[in-house]
Formats: C-alpha cells, sequence, structure tokens
C-alpha cells in the first residue's frame, strides 16, 4: 500500500497533511516495515522524479509499506523527514544529495531509522547514507567505446550540473579514457536538463567541430542528443532502450541503472538490523549488484557493429574495476567545459 502525502507541503499545513496521511499507522515504531520518499517535483515528470517514484516502488516486493511526497520544498525537508521518522518509517529517502544535509540535522533524534540520500556522495554515521552507482567507472567505459569506434578522433559530451559530484565522475571519466586511447575529448554543460531542444543543439555544435561519437547524462534532454546523432549519422550512448530505438544504427550502448537492485540490497540489510553511515557507491567492485550495466538491447550489451575485439577490451576493463586492480577518481579538471 503506498500513501500519497499532498504536494507542495509548507509550513504550518505539512504537519497537518502528514499526520491525517499516516493516521491510520499508528502501531508501534517498525511493528511493520515502512518506507517514504520526498521528491522534489512531481512524479508525473517522465524524469528524475519519476524515477525516484519506482524506486519507492521497488521497495514493496520486499515487505515495505511506502508513501511519499511531491514538491517538498528546500525549506521544508527536515520537518518532512521528522514527521515521517516519528510515524515509524524505518527508511526515509530524500530523492537528491540535496537532502544529506536535512536528514544529517534530523538523523541524531531517530537513531533507529534509515536515512538516505538518492544520488547523493556523503553521509553521516550512524545512520545517514547515500547511495549512487559507480559513474566513474561507466563513464570510462564510454570513453574507451567511443575511442575505439571514432574515425576522426573527435568524442565529446553533453552533461547537465556541473560541479555535481555524479556528473564530475562520469564526464570526468570519459574523458580520462578516451584520452588514454587517444581521442580528442570536448565536453559542453547545457542549463536545463529536461531540454531536449538545448541539447540537440549543444551536440550539434559538437559535431559540426568533428566529433563522431556523442554522450551525455541528461533527464529529458537525452533525447536531444540520440536526435543529433541520428540527424548527422554519428555514433551515441544513451541511458535507456528507448534512445536505442530512436537510432538504432548508431547507439553503442546504454548506461541502465539498477536503482531497485541498489536500494532492495539495502532495504533488506535494514531489514535485518543493519544502518549505514557512509556514501556506498555500486559498481563492478560490487558484484553481484553493480548499480548499472552497459546494454544496447535486452539481452545485447553493445550494438552488433561494435567490433568483438573492442567489446572484448571493454570487458577486460570491467574486470579490472571487478577486481580493484583498476580505481580512477575524475577531478572538476577532468570534467571541465571545452577541450
Amino acid at each position: 500500500m503506498t500513501t500519497h502525502i499532498f504536494q507542495s507541503l509548507r509550513r504550518p499545513a505539512i504537519a497537518t497533511a502528514l499526520l491525517a496521511s499516516v493516521a491510520a499507522f499508528t502501531a508501534p515504531a517498525f511493528a511493520e516495515d515502512k518506507a517514504a520518499i520526498l521528491l522534489p517535483g512531481s512524479i508525473n515528470d517522465q524524469s528524475w522524479n519519476a524515477l525516484g517514484y519506482a524506486i519507492l516502488m521497488s521497495l514493496e516486493p520486499h515487505g515495505f509499506v511506502t508513501a511519499y511526497s511531491e514538491n517538498v520544498a528546500d525549506a521544508d525537508e527536515a520537518e518532512a523527514l521528522r514527521e515521517y521518522a516519528s510515524q515509524g518509517y524505518n527508511i526515509v529517502m530524500g530523492h537528491s544529495g540535496r537532502f544529506v544535509s536535512a536528514m544529517e540535522q534530523v538523523g541524531p533524534d531517530f537513531p533507529d531509522v534509515q536515512f538516505i540520500a538518492v544520488s547523493g556522495n556523503e553521509g553521516m554515521p550512524p545512520n545517514v547514507m547515500s547511495i549512487d552507482w559507480n559513474n566513474a567507472q561507466f563513464g570510462c567505459q564510454l570513453g574507451m567505446l567511443a575511442a575505439k569506434m571514432s574515425k576522426t578522433h573527435k568524442v565529446a559530451g553533453v552533461y547537465g550540473l556541473q560541479g555535481v559530484p555524479n556528473i564530475t565522475a562520469q564526464a570526468g571519466g570519459f574523458r580520462i579514457c578516451a584520452e588514454k586511447e587517444g581521442a580528442e575529448v570536448t565536453i559542453l554543460y547545457v542549463k536545463d536538463m529536461e531540454d531536449a531542444a538545448e541539447a540537440k543543439e549543444a551536440a550539434l555544435s559538437l559535431i559540426a567541430q568533428g566529433a563522431d561519437f556523442i554522450t551525455g547524462k541528461l533527464n529529458a534532454g537525452e533525447t536531444g542528443l540520440m536526435q543529433a546523432a541520428k540527424e548527422k549519422n554519428v555514433y551515441a550512448s544513451g541511458r535507456g532502450f528507448d534512445h536505442t530505438k530512436i537510432a538504432p544504427d548508431l547507439v553503442l550502448t546504454n548506461i541502465i541503472e539498477d536503482w531497485p537492485g541498489m536500494f532492495g540490497s539495502t532495504a533488506d540489510q535494514v531489514k535485518d538490523g543493519k544502518l549505514f553511515g557512509d556514501f556506498v557507491q555500486y559498481g563492478y567492485d560490487t558484484a553481484p549488484v553493480t548499480g548499472a550495466t552497459l546494454m544496447y538491447d535486452e539481452g545485447k550489451a553493445y550494438n552488433p557493429i561494435v567490433p568483438e575485439e573492442v567489446v572484448k577490451e571493454l570487458d577486460d576493463l570491467a574486470a579490472k574495476f571487478a577486481s580493484g586492480e583498476l580505481k580512477i577518481e575524475p577531478t572538476e579538471e577532468d570534467a571541465r567545459s571545452g577541450s
């Protein structure tokens, strides 16, 4: 069962709305396992907040009763977290790293509640954590793939939210590993992760400069990258099978994120009494839950046009990450705008 805590939570209405919605849950704390998520926007955005809702829903098969609040304003984060925790929710999530500060404020008052920031990059013992997948590892693989497949030896990335840690990790990993393979890398940042037209324009400008492989990490804007690649007949990587469908002859692979796997693993451990107070990052070195995987289509990691020898090199790279032989920590300089 999922409870919807109404939108646009503002003081003092937040307490009334939350208490009314959770009135049915008056049993002692943790008599049943309950998980809630605070969302900065609407679950109907077909993008970031819809993903947050999907993460929440993925916990129901693990035995959690769920609830969510949409359009939570910055000023209301701590109070919303506190309300859920006081009503016996043993997992309370915030859908982005922006919620970490409020969690650090509220966490000490609820030592048995696991607070989790989705796609954050820090935590605080004993019960405030962040979860993300290893953007640097998968960005590195895309960099190698791009360099190996490029004919012009010029490859490019389009990203949003410059300076955000997971963006720095993926864009920087892409640059490091593409340059290692001899490619020239150019990175551009757009203002709006959701604007496909802006993303397409950025990609077209990079293609005009000679780039024949386009990657990126955007939300709805990612579609614009695929459209530019299709229009100009250059290679691309995406974030889902829908992107493969836009340009099936040109999309070489997608980063498919496994949020249900990451959160399911954590939720099961919380049910067993374990609490986390750190940043948990899933990657090739945390198998069987790796946080993400490269997939062109169901059952296919790469477009059939990628040569077998390139696939082997990419698999070998993943194996080095898995064994710990290879580690990369991209810097903001690695992820810089420009060449």
